[in-house]
């Protein structure tokens, strides 16, 4: 048995209000067998074959922005009843989108879209975990705030503080801020984000996305680049990716290794190893990186670059070996839209086919490999 690891805060949590650290760089229900370093008395919710959807940040305008906790709470079990009929057992519910909490945090600040005196997180949970429903939290590791919302935080605020000591740990890419891979000191920021998250809720798991290196210029990194004293910056890339997902599994495992850990790439496996440095063949094909992947496959079977298909039968080849389990993320909110990236072939094809969502869901439902699907809505 690991060692537990503990990433420590600089102040003791406050159970009321957003608050932010003073320094925190540094098909059935399966139950597993009680893990020796887990102090919950909490069984997490898990399922073999997983029926998810993803409860994006996005929407929070439409049910949390301006909602009293009653609003919020009556809006959530509305959603909640819908995808109850609909099967789904596993919600990856957005909790750290952009720099910041929809829960309670030392770490960051409070979510613009969280304007009222509650807690969304446990509120999705509650009655989430009331409908038997999984709730994984999802975080984006690396994306910060955009220019403007991080010069109205406060400087206590650690990112903040290394951009205004001109630290290479947080880069401007556009309008947006992002962290950079390459340092310790992220990683274990992010790794402190997971386990404050399962210190103080019942998730069922940690979940991140496909925000990894926001860009693919040399100048991103070149500092720690060239201290490293590496030769080929694809790989040394890859390499401090597949670093922070190796740390954040471990987080994970080490806190309770009933908790699941999940990570849901881009759909197209080469953009993810050329242009995002995700090296998702290592993650799906072998033991220790992750339980769960969730491939983005949002593409129709007239693609021109991905064709629905072939990409799902590359992803089942990588998962053939059964180490990790493969969930297939659907393009739900294609439906009857114009498909801009398709070309000529296939941009017409979630109008001209409603039923390309159904037809996919089936087949993989009739998968060998796979373990589920996820709706993007």
């Amino acid at each position: 048995m690991k060692k537990r690891i503990y990433f420590l805060l600089a102040i003791p949590l406050l159970l009321t209000g957003c608050t932010i650290s003073q320094n925190s760089q540094s098909a059935p229900k399966t139950q597993a067998p009680t893990s020796a370093v887990t102090e919950s008395s909490y069984v997490p919710l898990n399922y073999e074959y997983q029926k998810a959807t993803w409860l994006p940040y996005v929407e929070f305008t439409e049910y949390m922005q301006g909602k009293s906790k009653e609003e919020f709470s009556a809006a959530i079990t509305e959603l909640l009843e819908e995808q109850d009929i609909r099967e789904i057992n596993t919600v990856y519910f957005h909790v750290h989108p952009e720099g910041d909490a929809y829960y309670k945090s030392e770490i960051y600040p409070c979510g613009t879209f969280n304007n009222g005196d509650y807690d969304p997180l446990q509120i999705v949970l509650d009655i989430a975990h009331s409908m038997d429903i999984s709730v994984h939290a999802w975080i984006n590791p690396y994306r910060m705030q955009t220019i403007e919302k991080l010069e109205t935080l406060p400087d206590n605020f650690i990112v903040k503080q290394w951009i205004n000591t001109g630290s290479p740990m947080v880069r401007q890419v556009g309008s947006r801020w992002y962290l950079n891979p390459a340092y310790d000191a992220v990683t274990n920021l992010i790794c402190d984000t997971a386990k404050e998250i399962m210190e103080n809720y019942d998730v069922d798991g940690i979940h991140i996305d496909d925000y990894f290196y926001p860009d693919t210029a040399p100048e991103f990194d070149i500092e720690a680049f060239e201290a490293d004293g590496s030769t080929d910056l694809g790989n040394w890339r890859r390499d401090n990716i597949t670093s922070m997902v190796q740390a954040l599994y471990n987080t994970v495992k080490e806190y309770d290794s009933r908790l699941k850990f999940g990570i849901s790439p881009q759909g197209n496996i080469d953009s993810d190893y050329n242009t995002q440095y995700a090296d998702v063949e290592l993650w799906t094909a072998n033991h220790g990186y992750a339980d769960y992947i969730v491939p983005q496959i949002y593409y129709g079977f007239s693609n021109e670059v991905c064709p629905f298909t072939e990409t799902l039968e590359r992803w089942e080849k990588l998962a053939k070996n059964g180490e990790v389990s493969l969930v297939i993320g659907l393009a739900e909110y294609k439906i009857n839209k114009f498909d801009k990236w398709a070309g000529i072939s296939g941009e017409n094809e979630f109008i001209e086919n409603p039923e390309t969502i159904d037809r996919q869901t089936g087949i993989v439902r009739d998968s060998e490999i796979a373990d589920g699907y996820a709706f993007y809505r």
